[in-house]
């Protein structure tokens, strides 16, 4: 039997299939392999396809072999996840175009894919000033030192100061490359693309010897958006890349912060416009914001609890049902969906009952976790 995956990889090399019209494919039709063998008519029924789309699939679809393509997938590209694999980053899946194949190089952490460690995005300008390079690595220490994983893309600048204030302070980084994975860009690099591969991943949605193209660079600022369950922008100026990703966490209902600079500072005006529309401040006292990051304090590596054991209340079965769900601290929405088998406007609406009945904590990235 051929396995999912091999459908999402054969389905992703059908040209003007992209992952938005994957996501719709899946959930028209349960599964891509049920997808692969729908008729012209079934799949004219899909959102998205229209007739141009329809021959494409139609001549294209009958000289690819999934099972085939698969295994020569797999020797020319030997790491890699698809939605359907049970390790693939579940933030990323919960928004609306994860990538079909998500390929990766480094040190995998689990408790990173299935969304128990945070994850926080830090992006910004290729030339920062000394004020943007100072509060990059300090706030990147500080999430380090707490626990946080720190996404950022390899670029010049805030980016790699964020890589290596983070791995500096012993913890983990993952850079999201416009490249395949084995393309280091920029060269300069790759000294720090080495360091990063022993302390964290790199990733990328475009396959091995993929060279760098300035189409590639906003798309993946998405996956970073989708990894994240907030993103920093530390120095931006208008026309940035920073503020695509801010827009993409805006539309996956991330969590944006900005520091804030001089209204005469060219590398500070697109912080300031994201302050206007509404992002957050990142102020001086960093404990009030690795607070709201979800930060919980450890000693010797035991979680630190001074609230008292609360009593739980009678629930109705619905709302039980739910609360069974929560095998671990935060977890993701789609993940409280599939361990209840409810649908998802009903766990929707059970979250917020529980919510305000105190038993339940939202956190950035529709994630939850019991209070």
């Amino acid at each position: 039997m051929v396995e999912e995956s091999a459908y999402w990889l054969a389905w992703a090399q059908i040209s003007g299939i992209g992952p938005v019209l994957l996501r719709r494919l899946q959930q028209h039709f349960g599964t891509l392999a049920t997808a692969w063998n729908a008729t012209k008519v079934q799949l004219g029924e899909v959102e998205g396809f229209g007739f141009q789309t329809l021959e494409k699939v139609v001549q294209q679809r009958s000289r690819l072999h999934p099972e085939q393509l698969f295994t020569k997938h797999q020797q020319e590209n030997s790491h890699f996840w698809t939605p359907a694999d049970a390790d693939y980053p579940r933030l990323l899946l919960e928004t609306p175009s994860p990538p079909p194949i998500l390929y990766y190089r480094g040190e995998v952490e689990l408790q990173e894919n299935l969304g128990q460690k945070p994850m926080v995005g830090i992006v910004g300008t290729r030339q920062p000033s000394e004020y943007g390079i100072r509060w990059t690595r300090q706030i990147s220490t500080a999430l380090a030192k707490n626990g946080f994983t720190v996404v950022s893309g390899m670029a010049e600048g805030i980016d790699t100061e964020s890589h290596s204030a983070a791995m500096k302070a012993g913890g983990r980084t993952i850079a999201v490359l416009g490249t395949g994975v084995d393309v280091i860009y920029p060269h300069k690099n790759r000294d720090l693309y080495k360091q990063i591969l022993t302390a964290g991943l790199v990733v990328s949605e475009y396959p091995t010897k993929t060279p760098p193209d300035r189409t590639h660079f906003p798309r993946r600022n998405r996956i970073i958006a989708g990894l994240s369950r907030a993103i920093l922008v530390m120095e931006a100026p208008l026309k940035s890349g920073a503020l695509i990703t801010a827009t993409y966490a805006n539309e996956f209902g991330r969590d944006v912060y900005a520091l804030p600079g001089r209204v005469d500072d060219h590398p500070s005006q697109g912080c300031l416009k994201l302050l206007s529309q509404g992002a957050s401040f990142i102020l001086k006292e960093l404990d009030e914001l690795l607070t709201m990051l979800g930060a919980i304090p450890q000693i010797d590596g035991v979680e630190v609890s001074t609230a008292p054991e609360k009593l739980m209340p009678s629930l109705s079965p619905e709302l039980q049902t739910v609360m069974d769900a929560f095998t671990s601290d935060a977890l993701p929405f789609d993940f409280i969906v599939q361990q209840s088998g409810m649908a998802a406007g009903s766990v929707s609406g059970a979250l917020l009952q529980l919510e305000l009945m105190g038993l339940v904590l939202q956190l950035p990235g529709m994630r939850y976790q019991k209070s």
